[in-house]
This record gives C-alpha cells, sequence and structure tokens, in this order.
C-alpha cells in the first residue's frame, strides 16, 4: 500500500552540512509497520555519491581536528541539550519507521544520549602522560590524535542508538564522520544530522550517506576513510571485516547473537519469568541483546513455562503510537521470515506453547504483525535454535545440570551476551566466570553497559578485538603517539655515534 503522493516524502542524504539529492536516481520504499503503506522513499547512494560525500568528510577534517578541544566539547554539550529537549520528536520518526512503540524508541534515545554525555568529557578522556628528566633534559610525554574521516555503518533495529554508540566519541575526538543507517528507517539519520547543524557543527563534520551495498563497499575500500563501525548481522559483519581491513582500515564489526537465559532451580520464578519475557519480547526482539533461548536446568521448566506464557500472552501487540506493549516488525518480508521459523520449530518437534502467528493486534490489517511466541522442549539441532531470529520467538531448552547447560552455551558459536538467574552467589560467581560471552548478567536478563564500560561480545558476535564506547571507544578512534624532547643549552654536546642511553 502506498499513501497519497503528496505524504510520501523523498530522504536524501546530508553533506556539507545541508541535505544532498546524489546523482545515482535510485531509490527504496520506506514503509509505516503497522500499516504496511510506504511512506517515504530513500535516496541510494552509488559510487559516486559516496566520493563526494567522504571527499567533504575529508575537505573538514583538517579544521575539525585543529579545533581547540574545548569548543569541540562545548558543541557535544549543545547537542546533547538539544537532544534532551526534542528527543520525542526522535521517538516518534523511530517508530513510525522501525514500529517499536513510543516508550522503547524513547529507551533508545536515552541510552545513546549516555555515550553523548561520556564523550562530553573528552578533555580528561583525552589527556596524556609525561615524564620529566627521563634522561638528562629530555622529556617524554604521550598524546592521542584524531585519525581522520571515519564511517558508521549501523542496522535498523536501533536507529538512534547504535549510531551514537559510534559517533559522539568520534567527533569529540576531532574524527569527521560519515554514518550509513539502514535503508529500512532512514529518517532518523537526517533528523541526527539537522541537530548536529544546530548545536554548530561546522559543515562536512557530520555526514549521512544513504544507501545499500554500493555505498558501503565504496566506505569500506576508499583509500579516505580510516576506520569503520559495523553493527549487524555476522555474515555481513565478516564481510565487512575481512573487506575493510584487507584495505588497511580499522574495524569493529559487531555481528549477530544467540543469547541464553539460564534459570538455576533456586531461581526466583516469578522475577525470572518477568525478566524473560520482557528481555524476549521488547521491541518485538529486534534486538542483538535480546534474550532468545531460556536454559531450564532440571525441573525448574515445567514451573518457569507456564509462567512464562501467562505473561506473555497479555502482550498487548499493536500500533506503536498507541497503548500497547509490542510493535510490530520491520517489514512483511522479515514477518514472514521469523513466522517460518516457528513452523520450523513445529516441524521440528519443539511444543508450540504461545502461537504468535495467531495475534489480533491493536492496529491497521495490513502492519506486519506477529505475536509473542513461546516455544518448549526446543533441542540444540533444531534451525530454531541454530539460527538467529531477530524476532518474538522465545524457545526453552531442558538440561539436566548446570554442568551440562555450560556446555550448551559455550559451544554456541555466539558470545554476545548471557545471562543467569539464581540466588546462589557461588553459583553466579562461577557462571561468570567460566561463560564465554562478551557482556554477563547476574540476575539482569540484558546485559548492556553503561556508556563508560565497553559493548562488545565474543566468538562469531565480534570481528576486530575493540568494543564500542568507554574506554576501548576512545582508543578506537584515536591513535597514540610519543614524543621525546630536549630543549639544548647554549653548549655544545659534539658528535655522539653511540647508541642512545638514559644517562
Amino acid at each position: 500500500m502506498t499513501a497519497s503522493t503528496s505524504d510520501v516524502r523523498e530522504i536524501q542524504h546530508w553533506v556539507d552540512g545541508k541535505e544532498h539529492a546524489g546523482s545515482s536516481g535510485n531509490t527504496a520504499p520506506v514503509t509505516n509497520p503497522a500499516t504496511g503503506e510506504v511512506t517515504g522513499r530513500v535516496s541510494l547512494a552509488d559510487a559516486t555519491d559516496a566520493r563526494v560525500a567522504i571527499a567533504s568528510a575529508k575537505a573538514a577534517f583538517p579544521a575539525w581536528r585543529d579545533l581547540s578541544l574545548t569548543k569541540r566539547t562545548q558543541i557535544i554539550f549543545r547537542f546533547r541539550e538539544l537532544l534532551n529537549e526534542r528527543k520525542p520528536e526522535l521517538a516518534k520518526l523511530i517508530t513510525a519507521e522501525h514500529g517499536k512503540v513510543l516508550d522503547d524508541a524513547l529507551g533508545e534515545i536515552s541510552r545513546g544520549q549516555e555515550v553523548v554525555e561520556f564523550a562530553c568529557g573528552m578533555p580528561h578522556l583525552l589527556k596524556g602522560a609525561m615524564t620529566e628528566n627521563a634522561s638528562t633534559n629530555v622529556d617524554l610525554h604521550s598524546i592521542r590524535q584524531p585519525l581522520g574521516p571515519v564511517a558508521i555503518i549501523s542496522p535498523f533495529n536501533f536507529p538512534a542508538m547504535v549510531p551514537m554508540w559510534f559517533f559522539p566519541i568520534a567527533l569529540a575526538a576531532g574524527n569527521t564522520v560519515i554514518l550509513k543507517p539502514s535503508e529500512k528507517d532512514p529518517s532518523a539519520s537526517i533528523w541526527l544530522a539537522e541537530l548536529w547543524a544546530e548545536a554548530g557543527l561546522p559543515p562536512g563534520v557530520f555526514t549521512v550517506l544513504q544507501g545499500g551495498k554500493a555505498a558501503v563497499d565504496e566506505l569500506l575500500t576508499h583509500p579516505d576513510i580510516k576506520a569503520v563501525s559495523f553493527v549487524g548481522s555476522t555474515p555481513i559483519a565478516q564481510y565487512v571485516y575481512s573487506t575493510a581491513t584487507a584495505h588497511g582500515k580499522r574495524v569493529q564489526a559487531l555481528g549477530g547473537a544467540k543469547n541464553h537465559m539460564l534459570v538455576l532451580p533456586d531461581a526466583d520464578l516469578d522475577i525470572t519469568a518477568d525478566a524473560a519475557v520482557n528481555a524476549g519480547f521488547g521491541s518485538a526482539g529486534e534486538r542483538c541483546m535480546a534474550v532468545s533461548v531460556v536454559v531450564a536446568v532440571g525441573a525448574v521448566a515445567d514451573r518457569l513455562v507456564p509462567k512464562i506464557a501467562e505473561r506473555a500472552a497479555a502482550i498487548r501487540t499493536g500500533d506503536g503510537t498507541r497503548s500497547c506493549d509490542m510493535g510490530p516488525l520491520v517489514t512483511a518480508q522479515h514477518r514472514d521470515k521469523v513466522a517460518g521459523y516457528i513452523a520450523s520449530g513445529e516441524k521440528a518437534g519443539a511444543s508450540v506453547v504461545l502461537d504468535g502467528r495467531d495475534v489480533r493486534p491493536d492496529g491497521a490489517a495490513g502492519g506486519f504483525w506477529l505475536g509473542p511466541t513461546l516455544l518448549d522442549h526446543v533441542t540444540p539441532d533444531m534451525e530454531v535454535y541454530v539460527d538467529e531470529i531477530f524476532g518474538p520467538v522465545l524457545s526453552v531448552v531442558r538440561v539436566g545440570s548446570y554442568d551440562e547447560a555450560m556446555a550448551l552455551i559455550n559451544a554456541n558459536p555466539y558470545g554476545n551476551g548471557t545471562c543467569v538467574f539464581t540466588n546462589d552467589g557461588g553459583a553466579a560467581r562461577r557462571f561468570q566466570n567460566e561463560v564465554e560471552a562478551g557482556m554477563v548478567g547476574v540476575n539482569v536478563p540484558i546485559p548492556v553497559p553503561m556508556a563508560y564500560y565497553s559493548f562488545g561480545g565474543w566468538k562469531n558476535s565480534l570481528f576486530g578485538d575493540t568494543h564500542a564506547h568507554g574506554a576501548e571507544g576512545v582508543h578506537f578512534y584515536t591513535r597514540g603517539k610519543v614524543v621525546t624532547s630536549r630543549w639544548p643549552r647554549s653548549a655544545r654536546r659534539g658528535l655522539d655515534l653511540g647508541f642512545p642511553s638514559n644517562d
């Protein structure tokens, strides 16, 4: 379904501090997932459009790098204040193109704003060290400097938060940024660019390049792009990492996930059931940190599954602008793909305790609806367990012991996030020590760290060795330099071809 011509917006690039149509002439439809209507058309860059954007970022870099740290930070502070005042506007844009409910969209923005606030402390974060008289009349000091133009390639599920994991730190450190958002929900990126301009960011320092693979490939291979940050599925993360590193770039590529919740027999099952539902079905399960597998030890599943089912059945699915708990999936194709996993699990022998294909949504008939789904008696060989589903499907795997549970979790190729629910401190401590994942929760279902720590997984959930934001983010967007200096006195020392020593 397409809205009237007057209602379909043209969503363009942002280059040199203003909207830019580009020259490719290619576009893609943008839909409202709650109605199925086409509400916009987004420009799709070709290589020529990408090179124009890169040239703009390159030209803006020297002046931005050389601007005083105090003045750069003042712009970051101003952006933070504007974002705080106007984030309901951004939340509405996100809901209209992604589908998540307004409260969830506001929460996404608030978590991204934490990184903006962290970046406001860049004067402290960039401080180097100094050693006086390391050798006779010789001083040493270290500094960290920006890289140049950097690229951020972000996914559809968090059109504001994920870019904000990266660009506040990159900008505050003195880099220029090119953001390539998902073409499924691109309007948030232009809104953020306009806000940066209002905050006083010079033209060319923040650029938005809309598009698909052609735009991505140019960012990965162009010699003027110095670093790439990516969040998305594991196959694409592997491609981004291998391609960009082959062209000499720094890369942090965050991939997919299969996040397990381990439930021990002593856990408070009411708290656990609440957590499983919140973490499994929030944002329709379209989160890289969503709990997708509950690993229940012993007979605890017999008591836990009914509690999860009761709570999940009460979730109101519908239009995110209404009083609903869960919105639609982002596209019809994605909805159909996730529904196919439910059918696959059922065919393989899993028990369908709650079937989201039967949902009666509070929304238009054309919306991309799929309700909360709970599958029990899932086994590790089933497709529904093996694949990252990225939808509102929660699987329960039953195991006989803690050791069996740990073997299952650690054998999984993903290692993004995981959690344990227990009242036994010793068991929790053992779990956090032994589990092979980058982010661990103890009675916390979605262990996303605060901005001053770093976000990222292990194994096939991360390519590259640097996590997002926190201290690792600062180091990713800067490079170190050590300066050794001597200011000679008037007397000459004469020639000395011996090896320098610390005299």
